[in-house]
């Protein structure tokens, strides 16, 4: 196997084609990481969620990382790593035009809304909280079969695709 290491377009490409990722925060010395729906707009990734642990934690310490993976085969794979910085996107006019932004970006993807507005089995629904990341910086790694493992590649993704 061949690891790529990612130019930053690479990642800003895989992470517009995604919608799913994993977000890590930290509070204290623990960390904590959770599944996420994103949108992405090239500078920013958008969210919307209810109020709970992540979102406690993020406002006590904003620095976040999320993690993007998609996985084809054993041989073949890319993982995109997002540092960055939580902001919450309040109601009122300070944040209007950002709101409005979130909404546009949100929409692209189909169901945006469906995590934030259902209740779960232990708790009522609560009202949406918008947000996004300012992203700081961007690493990506993709896998390819060297010379050896690309036919058993091929018979692999061949299989899967039946």
């Amino acid at each position: 196997m061949l690891i790529h290491e990612m130019t930053e377009d690479e990642c800003s490409t895989a992470l517009g084609q995604a919608e799913f990722g994993r977000l890590a925060c930290a509070h204290g010395n623990q960390p904590y990481i959770v599944p996420i729906y994103f949108s992405y707009d090239g500078k920013h990734l958008y969210g919307v969620t209810t109020l709970g642990q992540k979102v406690e934690w993020m406002r006590s310490n904003p620095l976040i990382c999320m993690e993007n993976d998609e996985r084809a085969s054993h041989f073949r794979w890319m993982s995109v790593i997002v540092f960055g910085r939580y902001e919450e996107l309040a109601e009122g006019s300070e944040y209007d035009d950002t709101r409005t932004r979130a909404l546009e970006v949100l929409q692209k993807r189909e169901m945006w809304w469906q995590i934030a507005s259902v209740a779960t089995e232990h708790r009522e629904q609560r009202p949406p909280i918008f947000y996004r990341i300012h992203i700081l910086r961007m690493t990506g790694h993709r896998a390819t079969p060297d010379a050896t493992e690309a036919p058993l590649d091929a018979h692999i993704v061949k299989a899967v695709v039946r």
